[in-house]
């Protein structure tokens, strides 16, 4: 497997952690609709949050979540459109990036909520 694949699921692992002991339930891991995949839908109380996950090993180029572009959002809105019909879900939805980063050989996690507003 390629090194930035390994990367991509250590952040992962990192993220889900991270929301299981904040609270979170894990619904779905690297759920695909069409082209869009979405890392992690997750729900608490009466939030479902779906959940980008980036992961860098420098912030050389820029912090992780900066690499979450437009084109990849309107792929995650319809996706998320998709999953709450399927699942005939009654929830509010919250878009969310967890962006990781190495640093000093330990990984910095920060959680954006609503990480969509500021687009």
């Amino acid at each position: 497997m390629a090194t930035h694949n390994e990367l991509g699921q250590l952040g992962e692992g990192l993220a889900i952690d991270f929301l299981q002991k904040n609270g979170y339930k894990i619904l779905e891991t690297n759920w695909f609709f069409n082209k869009a995949e979405i890392d992690i839908i997750a729900q608490k109380e009466n939030t479902l949050a779906i959940i980008e996950v980036k992961t860098r090993t420098n912030t050389d180029f820029g912090l992780p979540q900066d690499f979450v572009k437009p084109k990849k959002i309107q792929l995650l809105v319809k996706a998320v459109n998709q999953y709450v019909e399927q699942n005939s879900l009654d929830v509010e939805v919250r878009f969310d990036i967890i962006g990781i980063h190495k640093e000093d050989n330990q990984f910095i996690l920060e959680h954006l909520e609503d990480a969509f507003l500021h687009f």
